[in-house]
């Protein structure tokens, strides 16, 4: 049976050659290295607590607030960036999925629930994941919002910069500033029009069909224990694990 908390060689191979180009932080010796992120693998992978790190993978504390400085020197988040690089940008997809936070998310030291993507949606307590990915629905992008932000709000900070030919979304981002946005770039609009819009608009439909591979994304994501439910006190160190996720789908 797989471990599925382990790295291969290859999967090892290829992030320690990303983690040695990182100007911020020193590997030090491979092996320990590869303890260190296996160990965050394993937290990311169970969903357990920090403090319930099994000791052969080393001191808990220790662990964490290395992780903890990787996410503040953008560490995990970089990495992320370097192998979206390589996605299949013909077209890209977006949209958003919440998930609940746990009472222990609440209470980062000398910030707020807004700084930190903490709100309140029907769910409750919670955090909204707002993502783009690419025409093979690999992730290429996360920004983290409170619960009960729109969707739409977040369309055109995902989209900024990136190349394509298409947006493929649904019908919660048919909205005149977003279309005119990517009409203005010539990008594609594949986004089925709202009921009550007075001047209805032509949707590719098999295009359209496409659009599952976001869902599919999120469906991968949460196979990781961690995203699935929000732990982490700070937005950062919550990205961090959307990103070390993220890498191991691209690592696949």
């Amino acid at each position: 049976m797989i471990d599925r908390t382990r790295l291969l060689d290859d999967e090892w191979n290829e992030l320690l050659a990303l983690l040695a180009l990182h100007p911020k932080i020193r590997v030090g010796p491979p092996d320990a290295c590869r303890a260190f992120v296996e160990a965050v693998l394993w937290i990311l992978r169970t969903g357990a607590q920090w403090r319930h790190l099994p000791e052969e993978r080393g001191a808990w504390n220790s662990v964490f607030k290395r992780y903890s400085r990787w996410c503040k020197y953008g560490v995990w988040t970089s990495i992320h960036q370097v192998l979206a690089q390589e996605g299949d940008m013909q077209h890209v997809s977006i949209d958003s999925t919440i998930t609940r936070a746990h009472a222990c998310a609440a209470g980062a030291a000398n910030s707020t629930q807004e700084q930190e993507a903490l709100g309140r949606s029907k769910g409750g307590f919670s955090c909204k994941i707002h993502a783009l990915t690419d025409a093979l629905g690999l992730p290429i992008k996360f920004i983290l919002t409170e619960g009960q932000k729109s969707d739409i709000t977040q369309a055109i900070p995902l989209l900024e910069g990136i190349d394509t030919q298409a947006l493929l979304a649904d019908k919660g981002y048919d909205a005149d500033a977003l279309i005119a946005w990517l009409k203005e770039r010539g990008i594609g609009v594949v986004i089925p029009a709202k009921g009550n819009r007075k001047e209805p608009r032509e949707c590719d439909w098999w295009l359209y069909k496409e659009r599952h591979g976001v869902e599919c994304m999120f469906g991968k994501i949460k196979h990781y224990r961690r995203t699935f439910s929000r732990y982490e006190k700070t937005a950062i160190n919550y990205l961090g694990m959307l990103s070390l996720a993220a890498t191991m789908l691209w690592l696949r």
